[in-house]
């Protein structure tokens, strides 16, 4: 514990939003500009199975500039629960997969995991133990087993009476099988006042009122983020250094997300552009045996060039490929407007169609702004 005013970095990894329905009692927004506020150096959501809410915490976390650390809670049968944070996008895919696994067969609103779905395809994971009171030694040696060199136990410093108690248990049982402590909060609100609407929200999941919640409610309302000064009084400085050590493991951000689209769509030997112009052009020999308008040809070159800058040649291939027959027109609400392809309408099968060209309304280049997405698919 340190002296009174002193304020050390510290990195939340324990955090659930409202997008935990009827648990977390804040907006990921609210958590993220809190912790700014308070200085944290890093925030990690954490809702209960679910990444739901990771990009309205990305939006408020690049508005405030801190950083945000992507992961997921997971409460499983004999009193397993865990935090599996991811430090790379390999570690991001794994967690997504293990909540699609646990959803995939449950009723809405539930998930089913056993501790074997944690034993394999998550060796880019890091994992907090959140340990109960009454943590067994074979869950510290399972955790160590599963999770070697990234497997943590967590303490979490609630102001409950037997905080130190609880405190040199987990250092005995960590130093027994060389797992490090790390601080960790538990966190629910972004403030204290919250309080209040979270004991509500812990009633209406357990169908009662709130006076009948009893022990159900939390004893206090420690669960939300709190000063540094505070955390410091709390904890011993090592478990608050190792949050930050934590955090700096963790470099993966959904910025670096991109969408690829499935090679099968693409010939062998052929690139996405190649084939879609050979499409068009195929398209284009069927609609004008006899050979296209100038004007037509000035419009498709001017699309193709187009498709070809923002890459957004697999969505033509990708629509072709589903319908057989490519669009007829594609409508992007972009300034209110219909905005009908050329390259989309003679990608298609025969290439005919019933009105002519010169009365259509060929905008699409012009309508796509400098800064749209070129992640494969029109921005």
């Amino acid at each position: 514990m340190s002296a009174p005013g002193y304020a050390p970095r510290y990195a939340e990894l324990h955090c659930v939003s409202n997008f935990t329905f009827l648990r977390g009692a804040s907006h990921p927004g609210e958590l993220v500009y809190q912790a700014h506020h308070l200085g944290y150096s890093a925030l990690a959501l954490t809702d209960e199975c679910s990444m739901a809410g990771v990009v309205r915490a990305l939006e408020a976390a690049e508005d405030c500039g801190l950083k945000l650390i992507i992961g997921a809670e997971f409460r499983c049968p004999n009193d397993l629960h865990l935090v599996l944070l991811a430090p790379s996008q390999r570690a991001y895919a794994q967690i997504c997969r293990l909540i699609t696994k646990g959803r995939i067969d449950s009723t809405k609103g539930t998930y089913q995991l056993t501790r074997s779905d944690f034993e394999k395809d998550l060796g880019e994971c890091l994992a907090l133990w959140v340990a109960p009171r009454n943590a067994r030694p074979s869950q510290a040696r399972w955790l160590r087993e599963f999770f070697p060199g990234r497997g943590w136990i967590t303490v979490q410093m609630l102001r409950r009476p037997d905080d130190a108690r609880h405190l040199a248990a987990m250092r005995r049982l960590g130093e027994s099988f060389g797992l490090p402590l790390v601080a960790s909060g538990d966190v629910h609100m972004h403030i204290e006042s919250r309080r209040a609407l979270q004991d509500t929200l812990t009633a209406i999941r357990h169908g009662c009122t709130v006076r009948e919640a009893g022990h159900r409610l939390f004893p206090n309302a420690e669960r939300h983020l709190r000063p540094r000064e505070v955390l410091a009084e709390l904890y011993p400085a090592d478990l608050l250094e190792e949050t930050l050590r934590i955090a700096e493991r963790c470099e993966f951000s959904l910025r670096s997300l991109k969408y690829n689209y499935p090679n099968e769509i693409v010939p062998p030997g052929l690139t996405a552009t190649q084939h879609l112009r050979n499409l068009t052009e195929e398209g284009i020999r069927k609609r004008w045996p006899q050979g296209e308008p100038a004007s037509v040809r000035a419009i498709i070159e001017k699309e193709l060039a187009l498709i070809e800058r923002k890459r957004y040649e697999h969505f033509f291939l990708t629509v072709h490929e589903i319908t057989g027959v490519g669009v007829e027109g594609i409508e992007i609400d972009d300034r209110q407007r219909r905005i009908e392809i050329l390259c989309g309408q003679i990608v298609r099968s025969g290439g005919a169609h019933t009105r002519t060209v010169r009365h259509r309304k060929l905008e699409f280049y012009s309508s796509i702004p400098p800064t749209a997405s070129t992640q494969g698919r029109p921005g």
